[in-house]
C-alpha cells in the first residue's frame, strides 16, 4: 500500500513539475537549449522514476510477500533521525559556498550513507565521490554555475 501512495505522489509531483517547465518562457539569446532544457530533463527523470516504480509494482504484484505492519512514523526514534537529517542538510547548505559543490556534496552524501548503509565504507565513499563528481560534470556541461569552494576548478 505504501508503494502505491509513493507512486501516486511521485506521479503528481512529476506531472505538475513537468507542466510547470512548459510555462518557462523561451529565450532565443545565448544558450541554444534555452532555460527549459535542464528543468525538463528533471521532469522527464521524475516521470521515468514513477514508471519504473509502477513496473516494479506490476511485476511483484503476485509474488509479493505479506507486508509487515508499518512502523509508527511518529515514534521518537524516527523523529530523531528526521531531525538529524534536517540538521545535517542545513550544515551542508551552510558549507556549500565555502567548501564548494563537489567537496560539500561528497561529505554530505558520505555521512548520510555511512549512517543509513553502515559497514560499507568503500561503497559509500565511492558512491559519494562518483555522484558528486559526475553531477558536477553534468552541471558544468549544462552551463549551471556551482560553488567552486576549495577546489581550483
Amino acid at each position: 500500500m505504501v508503494d502505491r501512495i509513493i507512486l501516486v505522489c511521485t506521479l503528481i509531483v512529476a506531472a505538475v513539475y513537468f507542466y510547470a517547465t512548459t510555462l518557462i518562457p523561451s529565450l532565443e539569446i545565448g544558450d541554444p537549449l534555452g532555460p527549459k532544457a535542464f528543468p525538463r530533463l528533471l521532469g522527464i527523470s521524475l516521470l521515468l522514476a514513477a514508471g519504473m516504480l509502477f513496473l516494479e509494482m506490476w511485476k511483484d504484484r503476485k509474488t509479493a510477500a505479506p507486508q509487515p505492519a508499518a512502523p509508527d512514523l511518529w515514534d521518537l526514534a524516527h523523529l530523531r533521525v528526521l531531525a538529524a537529517v534536517a540538521v545535517w542538510t542545513a550544515v551542508y547548505y551552510a558549507g556549500l559556498e565555502t567548501l564548494g559543490y563537489v567537496v560539500a556534496s561528497a561529505i554530505y552524501l558520505f555521512a548520510l550513507m555511512a549512517w543509513f548503509n553502515r559497514g560499507k565504507w568503500v561503497a559509500n565513499a565511492l558512491t559519494a565521490v562518483l555522484y558528486s563528481g559526475g553531477s558536477y560534470i553534468l552541471f558544468v556541461k549544462l552551463d549551471v554555475n556551482l560553488p567552486k569552494g576549495v577546489l581550483p576548478f
